[in-house]
């Protein structure tokens, strides 16, 4: 899912000094949408406007085809459905940003970007059609009744959870709720006979949207990943940076690299703590002019100085696009990785009467340099733009920089008059290709049935007492996944009708012991943190991660950059 959310605050509306032209920003931008959808502009628009009489005339015909249905069609119908049905279809003729949910879809989609839901508090694994709690959110429910670390979940209020029913969809229903409700759990625990019962207290359970903040090996540089911007990301962000900063950073990561989106206003709160000045952030212009707003910098920033490098990959978009692009177009960072996903429309969501909601496309969005990062798109016939990422993988575009073909009719300057092009995404200013160099068939099994993860699982359960008497930082050094330990990957594998491949292992096999330390490192050290933060495992993971490595290469090109505002 690709959202860009936009949460209506004060916006101070007047013209931004910019580079271009006003000719060159108003040119007819072509604009697509992404695998669900995207800004939030506010739910005030809508209120009191009359509907046509086209309008009043077509939906007075579909009621009467939808009761001669209900009253007389020779077999029993599901109208709910046929009206769901109907709504989707008709919105296939709009752009592929505008989207509806059905009720319960919708709080589902609602609940990825608010601060947290109701739940028991686990983070599970499903392995070999069984839910197993990976680890209790600590503070939680969950933990505060005893459940551990490799229980196995079989029952939830006489529900099961096993078999094929242990699918996402049964799981949370059965162990999400309203807080203040109760779940009868019914447990598997290694060691004991029978099932334990835990009756679990439903509450509110957090929800974090930075995966990592740390200082790297270097004491300067400050490593931040976001993995989507929710309601907490931008006090998220500055309490990390806070301590970042008291730690001795000098200079920052900001890792975007497969970061759908979310809200815009937090995206632009985080610029405005990069940035200097008090130009525009970003801007939007629709059909209706009260859809138009522009937020512009303005804030005493917390890093407004210093070198800034942003990864960004194809699965960067919308608010993600925002920072990068805002960020570029200021030259204030440098852009490091492959082109993202090309998303620059403006949704408001329009909550109905039923519990379900319309996200509809009201205008699109700008950056300083008057681009709009949007990748084309046809009315009415959405498949190419579905497989758009698909055929940047045919055209060799992640792996070759030559092979990003940008619209020269898009071509655009930055504050430093540096060239940068919309219409489709942002080019980064270095290029990384993607390492597929251990990926193969045997490893994408291993991911699917969750080998490595339930082999790590346990490896920390049965070792915890002993690796928890070291610090992170001498497993880091001294761990090592050993040739016996492989060997159980492989039993494990073997019993879940994995068949081996020796070239495909020995290919994956140090991407295979990365993970397991990883994970294992996550299990012991992460289980305790309250703020979310998985640090130990992206230390481990990032290591040797080929644009992570590249990206710290390039801080004295991102700090002349920062000083001289060209590359």
């Amino acid at each position: 899912m690709y959202e860009l959310i936009y949460k209506i605050k004060s916006i101070k509306v007047e013209d931004n000094k910019i580079q271009n032209s006003h000719s060159t920003i108003r040119t007819p931008i072509i604009v697509g949408t992404t695998l669900v959808v995207g800004i939030l502009i506010g739910a005030t628009f809508f209120g009191g406007r009359r509907v046509g009489g086209d309008i009043s005339r077509s939906s007075t015909k579909y009621k009467e085809i939808l009761t001669y249905i209900s009253r007389s069609y020779v077999d029993s119908v599901n109208t709910d459905s046929l009206v769901d049905y109907s709504i989707t279809k008709m919105l296939e003729k709009l752009d592929p940003h505008t989207y509806y949910f059905p009720p319960q879809e919708a709080d589902i989609a609602r609940s990825q970007l608010e601060s947290g839901f109701d739940g028991i508090g686990i983070e599970f694994n499903v392995f070999n059609d069984t839910l197993y709690v990976v680890t209790p959110l600590s503070g939680g429910p969950s933990e505060a009744v005893g459940i551990q670390s490799g229980d196995a979940i079989i029952k939830a209020n006489n529900n099961k959870l096993t078999g094929k029913d242990a699918n996402s969809t049964n799981i949370f229903a059965n162990l999400r709720g309203k807080r203040g409700t109760e779940v009868k759990l019914e447990v598997k625990r290694r060691g004991f006979k029978g099932l334990l019962t835990f009756s679990v207290l439903r509450d509110k359970i957090p929800q974090y949207s930075i995966d990592a903040a740390y200082l790297m090996e270097d004491k300067k540089t400050a490593y931040i990943k976001i993995n989507r911007f929710t309601e907490t990301t931008y006090e998220e962000f500055k309490q990390h940076m806070a301590i970042l900063q008291k730690e001795g950073m000098k200079q920052l990561l900001l890792d975007l690299r497969g970061n759908p989106g979310g809200y815009m206003d937090r995206a632009t709160d985080i610029v405005d703590e990069l940035v200097g000045g008090k130009d525009v952030i970003v801007y939007t212009d629709g059909k209706d002019t009260r859809n138009n707003r522009k937020t512009f910098a303005g804030n005493d920033g917390m890093f407004e100085k210093g070198a800034i490098v942003v990864l960004v990959d194809e699965g960067s978009a919308s608010a993600s696009e925002i920072v990068s692009g805002a960020l570029q177009d200021y030259d204030r960072a440098l852009i490091v990785g492959r082109r993202t996903f090309g998303k620059g429309l403006v949704q408001q969501p329009i909550q109905l009467s039923d519990g379900s909601e319309l996200r509809l496309t009201i205008s699109r969005y700008y950056i300083p340099s008057g681009r709009s990062i949007q990748k084309p798109y046809e009315k009415g016939h959405l498949e190419n733009y579905e497989h758009e990422l698909d055929e940047r993988g045919k055209s060799g575009e992640f792996f070759i920089a030559d092979s990003i073909k940008n619209n020269p009719k898009m071509r655009f300057k930055t504050k430093g008059g540096r060239v940068v092009y919309g219409g489709g995404g942002v080019t980064p200013d270095i290029f990384v290709p993607r390492d597929t160099s251990h990926i193969t068939k045997y490893l994408l099994e291993l991911y699917g049935k969750n080998i490595l993860r339930e082999f790590a699982l346990n490896y920390a359960n049965t070792n915890r007492k002993t690796l928890e008497k070291q610090s992170f930082t001498v497993f880091l050094k001294s761990f090592n996944i050993t040739e016996s330990m492989l060997e159980t990957v492989k039993g494990m594998a073997n019993t879940s009708e994995i068949k081996f491949n020796n070239d495909e292992y020995l290919r994956s096999k140090e991407f295979i012991k990365l993970q397991i330390k990883a994970n294992i490192a996550r299990h012991i050290w992460q289980r305790n943190m309250k703020n979310g933060l998985n640090n130990e495992f992206y230390q481990i993971m990032y290591g040797q991660d080929p644009i992570v490595t590249t990206a710290i290469k390039q801080f004295s090109k991102a700090e002349k950059l920062e000083k001289d505002k060209k590359l």
